[in-house]
């Protein structure tokens, strides 16, 4: 999956979904790296509707959104794909 996030420093997240919707390989171009790295890594393997709730809603600073936000969207988006 790659999305393209909008209103974050990041501009390109990719991941795969495996067939047990368990997420992997996450990465981020752009963004605050060690933080991006760190995300990337504690949900690598989490179950994306786990991932989703988790980061949701999550803003950064006075933006209404996040990296990790734009993540969970990309995540619902790659659901609803699925579908």
């Amino acid at each position: 999956m790659q999305y393209r996030p909008t209103g974050v420093c990041s501009r390109l997240i990719e991941f795969t979904l495996d067939d047990n919707n368990c997420i992997h390989d996450v990465q981020f171009t752009g963004g605050c790296n060690g933080n991006l790295k760190g995300i990337s890594s504690l949900i690598e393997g989490m179950n994306a509707q786990e991932a989703l709730q988790r980061l949701s809603g999550i803003t950064c600073g006075i933006k209404n959104t996040s990296c990790p936000d734009q993540l969970a969207k990309a995540i619902q988006a790659s659901l609803a794909s699925a579908q």
